[in-house]
């Protein structure tokens, strides 16, 4: 920290602009560590989007000492030092109930800098690969020139021939021996960093999975404790994480199959959202008598619940079918104890069935079950299907 003069951003192990890993070779610690810094600072007051931005424009990279704004080596420790304070002021101020804003501006700026920086770097590539081309035209291995006899090199001559026609001096216009041999050096070409084998393979994807699993577990555990969870909590937890380990990906590497993941967690997290502001029905019936009691309940989506417990003339149920049914959502059917029942339980897409005690979920799930109410008990035929959800008949 007291020789940031030889601080300089590197040219090999980059990302962006070569901030982390000249910074992590600086200081001897890896670079992951501090590109994970900067972007977990960036959600504290931008703290991390500051300090990566001003180091990018005030550090010089490894071939070049002049940084794209160049001060003197003095000068710039002091802005450095600077810019630290202020990235510490940022988080602090953040943590302790600060005004929240994210620095949409800076971003803004940033990406005009980056534009102007990566600009001038290619016209300096340009300027270097034309310094060593050859001209156009110009056969291999040779360059533009002539000698004149003897091996002088000529560049012309002038004078009237026929002013030196008796002359014993003149021996005529200088023979033409073609061009010199002339070594042309290699087109230049940037260095290629050559690929690091250890950062082949999905290894990142296993880990995410078992991480989304433990946290899905902790989070049913909350749910089942009675904490308000939403539905849409499951799928944007594993969203979350998924979007957490692609960003390490991006550094570490080896995160194949995280994509797809991560669009099947954002394809559920849509959809359980949408269902959540979907204005579901609500239907709920405790009928006293035989003749209060339809012969289907239904909703597009919601919760239907039909209590029969209470019907007193139970034997005019004798013979009689009942529907229930939902789109999307919850159907409940409790029955009385004394009532032969057929029941038949279906779902088509992910859903559960609790039919008389059995527990049974999937996608496309059917079941038939029977209560026996006793001899000469009455007899109902009962369909609860659900299309999407939970079907759940009892007996009371």
């Amino acid at each position: 920290m007291r020789d940031l003069t030889r601080l300089r951003r590197s040219t090999t192990d980059k990302h962006v602009a070569g901030v982390a890993g000249g910074l992590g070779r600086h200081l001897d610690i890896d670079p992951i560590i501090i590109r994970v810094a900067f972007v977990v600072l960036t959600f504290f007051g931008g703290a991390g989007l500051v300090a990566y931005g001003a180091l990018w424009l005030l550090v010089p990279q490894d071939d070049s000492e002049r940084a794209a704004f160049d001060l003197d080596p003095r000068t710039r420790n002091v802005a450095l030092i600077g810019v630290g304070v202020l990235a510490a002021l940022l988080t602090v101020g953040d943590l302790w109930g600060g005004p929240s804003w994210f620095p949409w501006p800076l971003i803004f700026i940033g990406l005009i800098a980056w534009f102007l920086i990566t600009s001038r770097e290619r016209r300096q590539e340009r300027r270097q690969r034309r310094a060593y081309a050859a001209p156009p035209g110009t056969p291999a291995g040779t360059a533009p020139g002539w000698a004149g006899a003897g091996g002088t090199t000529m560049t012309g001559w002038a004078g009237d021939p026929a002013a030196y026609a008796g002359s014993t001096a003149y021996a005529g216009p200088p023979t033409y021996a073609g061009p010199p041999a002339y070594a042309v050096p290699p087109a230049w070409t940037p260095p290629r960093r050559p690929r690091d084998p250890r950062k082949s393979g999905p290894v990142l994807f296993w880990f995410t999975i078992a991480l989304i699993a433990l946290a899905e577990g902790a989070l049913g555990i909350v749910d089942l404790a009675g904490a308000p969870v939403l539905d849409s909590a499951y799928p944007a937890l594993a969203l979350g994480i998924t979007a957490v380990m692609l960003l390490v990906g991006a550094f570490y590497g080896r995160a194949g199959g995280l994509i797809l993941v991560g669009l099947l967690a954002t394809v559920a997290t849509v959809g359980a959202t949408v269902a959540s502001q979907v204005n579901a029905e609500q239907v709920d019936v405790r009928p006293t008598s035989a003749a209060a009691v339809e012969d289907e309940y239904s909703v597009d989506a919601g919760e239907v619940i039909v209590n029969l417990s209470d019907v007193r003339d139970i034997e005019a149920l004798d013979g009689r079918s009942l529907e229930v049914h939902s789109g999307a959502g919850r159907v409940v059917v409790i029955l009385p104890d004394d009532l032969d029942v057929d029941v038949h339980g279906h779902t088509d897409g992910p859903g559960h069935l609790e039919l008389l005690g059995g527990d049974e979920g999937g996608i496309d799930v059917d079941d038939r079950v029977t209560h026996d109410g006793g001899p000469d008990a009455p007899h109902l035929d009962l369909e609860a299907w659900v299309g999407i959800g939970e079907v759940k008949v009892s007996v009371r």
